[in-house]
């Protein structure tokens, strides 16, 4: 598949005066500025994150609120439901609540809830309220979810329960009728950085009443290593306090980790220093897979189990569970592009809609993803769920899929999402209705250039600046995600060696040269590509370390390649 190459620009006169006061390469002032670290003290505080950086929590608006409202249930022996959504993000939220309320409070008041994927559905329940009401909770602290709850939050006031809303989701203009509301979204929230994820407000919270009660902060801050899954797993901007807390909470799962945690890097076979990368490849879908394939409540057993060998099992039952979405996942995947490949009609098309009865409704949103690898553009994958057709839907990056969605509405019973992904419920006799309606919309708004794939580049640079010092600092730019990805570079009129050779069929073995410079390099799935190196070609790439028989040296990991000639950015 061709790709859009975009590389991005900078202030020359800032990178200049950036470069004078650090005294490091060109091209890595430019992408710090680009990244708005424009100023030496700027530069300082990006390179060398600090806890102490982070923000009082006592700022976001209604924090003192809710800290009063837990102060007081501990007062009154109250009981108290910690209740949070079904993916990393709220079970990690609710773990960390759970256990830090643990050590405030009697355990015999407490408890936790995670509503189950498919009987609840997503965020705040019914059934979930009806739990506390019957086991006699009179507080439930709502984790990555209750900002959209207004009914529901309303309806357990109604039987004497009291919400704090813990949430990151952007509001609508009605807000439930909680005790307190933390979300930094709100329009009248001071708090400076927007940009949390569920487990962060819970954070937040937690650190708002240890500070409180005079509490030292290494009994908050032994939460920053599932903090760090939940920014990973929820792709939220590795930004600002996200960056610092993911920074250390890294370090501690690479030092002293939960024990959950450790159980599965055990058992994902992570023998060297994890990266963000590896926590959302790795650890992320075994989280994910509880409640995917089954009950998620398990997962929040997992991180707040103290001994490793107990915990181990429970990794295990994880662990059990993404090998079942992972075989489920490719199955589907295989029998969607399946579709997708023998009709020549849906090829043409600028969406793709597939539908089958006996797809797993776990694992649909996965195989969206997955079929945008090969046919590029919107897509919706369904499945039968009783008597309806259910299912999820992925956009392309720059096309606002909920808009479209939206606009198909008189075919559909239900849906929800944002810019980038959706979900969706409609009659079975539905379907069809529904594929030509969102191919006809799709086709009537989206620019062509969304439907051929960009790769953002950071930056030229000549095989000559790559060096251990260049990379070094790179690897200071970590950790990495959105809107601080790993650099991307472009290197121009490069050469192949002659030793340059497709492995596995698929992929390219490099061997390439810029003037006297030469380095190896691995890239996937370019083999298509291989003709191209017969002439003098631009190289779009990043930079790794290759380890071999106990000798590492650098290496590019080969993203595209083009011809010379092909100047379009």
């Amino acid at each position: 598949m061709d790709k859009r190459w975009k590389i991005l620009q900078a202030d020359e006169n800032m990178v200049n005066d950036l470069q004078e006061s650090l005294n490091i390469n060109h091209a890595l002032c430019r992408i710090l500025v680009q990244r708005g670290f424009d100023t030496f003290e700027k530069a300082k505080d990006y390179f060398r994150p600090q806890l102490q950086s982070l923000h009082n929590p006592f700022l976001m608006k209604d924090m003192d609120k809710a800290v009063q409202r837990v102060l007081t249930a501990i007062e009154k022996k109250e009981k108290v439901l910690v209740f949070g959504d079904y993916d990393v993000d709220g079970t990690t939220a609710v773990a960390c609540m759970y256990d830090f309320l643990c050590k405030i409070y009697d355990a015999a008041y407490l408890d936790f809830y995670i509503p189950h994927r498919y009987r609840e559905g997503y965020g705040v329940s019914k059934m979930g309220i009806d739990f506390a009401k019957e086991n006699g909770f009179s507080l439930i602290i709502s984790l990555d979810c209750g900002i959209k709850s207004v009914d529901l939050v309303a309806y357990a006031k109604t039987i004497g329960i009291d919400f704090i809303v813990c949430d990151h989701h952007l509001p609508d203009a009605v807000l439930p009728a909680a005790v307190a509301i933390l979300n930094a979204k709100q329009t009248d929230c001071n708090y400076p950085y927007k940009e949390l994820c569920g487990c962060g407000v819970g954070f937040k919270l937690i650190t708002a009443l240890a500070q409180h009660l005079n509490i030292d902060e290494e009994h908050y801050h032994c939460y920053l290593d599932l903090l760090a899954v939940s920014i990973a797993a929820d792709i939220v901007p590795i930004t600002g306090e996200n960056r610092i807390m993911a920074y250390y909470g890294l370090q501690k799962i690479n030092s002293h980790p939960n024990a959950g945690i450790k159980a599965l890097i055990f058992l994902g076979g992570i023998q060297k220093k994890l990266s963000i990368n590896n926590v959302v490849f790795v650890i992320a879908p075994r989280v994910n897979a509880a409640g995917r394939m089954d009950d998620a409540r398990k997962a929040v057993q997992l991180f707040i189990e103290p001994d490793y060998d107990k915990a181990l099992v429970f990794a295990e039952m994880l662990h059990n569970d993404n090998s079942d979405r992972k075989e489920a996942d490719s199955n589907i995947t295989m029998e969607a592009l399946e579709i997708l490949n023998t009709n020549v009609e849906l090829q043409k098309k600028k969406t793709t809609v597939v539908f089958s009865n006996h797809w797993h409704k776990g694992v649909v949103g996965i195989v969206a993803s997955r079929l945008i690898e090969t046919y590029y553009r919107p897509t919706v994958v369904l499945t039968r769920s009783g008597d309806m057709a259910t299912g999820s839907a992925r956009s392309v990056p720059g096309f606002n899929l909920y808009e479209a969605i939206h606009a198909c509405r008189e075919h559909l019973l239900g849906y929800g999402g944002h810019f980038a992904a959706a979900g969706l419920t409609l009659l079975q006799q539905n379907v069809k209705k529904f594929s030509d309606k969102f191919e006809e919309v799709v086709k009537a708004t989206i620019p062509e250039q969304l439907l051929i794939p960009e790769i953002i580049i950071d930056t030229e640079i000549s095989f000559e600046d790559i060096t251990q010092s260049f990379y070094s600092i790179i690897c200071q730019m970590e950790p990495f995600g959105p809107d601080n990805m790993r650099p991307v570079f472009i290197a121009k009129n490069v050469q192949d060696t002659g030793y340059s050779k497709i492995v596995k069929e698929q992929h390219v073995r490099f061997v390439v040269k810029q003037d006297k410079f030469s380095f190896t390099g691995i890239g996937f799935n370019l083999a298509g590509k291989f003709n191209l190196l017969q002439k003098p070609f631009d190289l779009a790439f990043t930079l790794d370390e290759n380890e071999w028989n106990g000798n590492t040296s650098l290496q590019l990991k080969v993203i595209d390649i083009r011809s010379c000639a092909n100047e379009n950015n």
